[in-house]
């Protein structure tokens, strides 16, 4: 096991707001910023972007950009091996 991403991803997790969004994708394939800052009403676009950003880099969350829109998905291989228990929610 990696312990440093062991570290990451606890770590992460460990803040509301971003549990609250890992547990909002597992229900959907992907989602935009702007229907995460809806569904977590969060209205600061940058608080937004520093969750996403610790949550991509610890690699529960992977990235995809299409023109000026970036649609966030999780790596559910990831989450399985350090949370499984989010998934079964």
């Amino acid at each position: 096991m990696d312990e440093e991403q062991l570290v990451k991803v606890y770590k992460a997790l460990g803040e509301p707001t971003r549990l609250k969004l890992v547990k909002a994708l597992v229900s959907a394939p992907q989602m935009a910023c702007q229907d995460i800052a809806e569904k977590l009403d969060i209205q600061a676009n940058s608080t937004l972007t520093h969750h996403l950003k610790l949550l991509t880099d610890c690699g529960l969350l992977v990235v995809e950009k299409e023109g000026t829109y970036r649609y966030y998905s999780l790596q559910k291989d990831v989450l399985k091996k350090y949370a499984p228990t989010l998934i079964s929610e």
